[in-house]
């Protein structure tokens, strides 16, 4: 019977170490746990106040908000930051809008960091001016920037932020709209869109992305 109490002991006390030791590593993986975010537009001073770089402006903001300075890198211009225990990897990418596919893959598989981690900011034109949506997936919606990514991660399920710009251009205009630069109403509307967005990326690993759509999508 003593030894019997003394198994007992002896393996639950182990049982209790292991799991101990087992939330430790959960408790470690998660504070160093990696995203990737995308701000997709067309590198060069002529395209930075367009609203096809709207997602550049909201990568910008979030490195200054953390005060991360952007690199020249492969295939685009990247800062790093963490925030409360996750590390951030902001890109831009500098292979064009059309071709925006091949840095995010390269950075994904650089960095090792799951598609689910990964937020492409994109512009909108089926939306308007100043609308922001946030969903897990979806298809590219006509953004040449989402399709190419698409195309070439070979799916469409990553998160994405959609900004939205308006579609006040007459037919067969669309480029020159969306290569167009802000009107002095927008641009003083910018800033709080902005701000906006870039809290909502910082809330997508705290609070988790179903909040998130909840909150920013009403």
């Amino acid at each position: 019977m003593k030894l019997i109490n003394w198994l007992k002991a002896f393996f639950g006390n182990d049982s209790k170490k292991e799991q101990k030791h087992s939330l430790g590593a959960t408790e470690n993986s998660t504070t160093f746990m990696k995203y990737l975010i995308v701000g997709l537009g067309n590198i060069g001073a002529e395209y930075n106040e367009t609203r096809h770089n709207i997602g550049f402006k909201v990568v910008d903001a979030l490195a200054d908000k953390k005060e991360a300075t952007f690199q020249p890198d492969k295939q685009g211009d990247t800062a790093k930051f963490k925030h409360k225990g996750r590390t951030f990897i902001l890109l831009k990418p500098s292979t064009y809008m059309n071709l925006s596919g091949k840095a995010v893959r390269y950075w994904m598989q650089k960095e090792k960091i799951p598609i689910e981690r990964v937020i492409i900011v994109v512009d909108d034109l089926n939306l308007p001016f100043g609308k922001i949506r946030l969903r897990k997936k979806g298809s590219d919606g006509g953004h040449n920037g989402l399709k190419h990514i698409n195309q070439i991660l070979g799916q469409n399920n990553y998160p994405r932020i959609r900004i939205g710009v308006g579609n006040e251009f007459a037919k067969g205009r669309q480029v020159d709209y969306v290569l167009g630069q802000w009107n002095a109403e927008e641009k003083d509307a910018l800033p709080q869109i902005i701000d906006k967005t870039t809290q909502a990326i910082l809330d997508i690993p705290m609070a988790g992305i179903d909040r998130v759509m909840t909150k920013l999508n009403k």
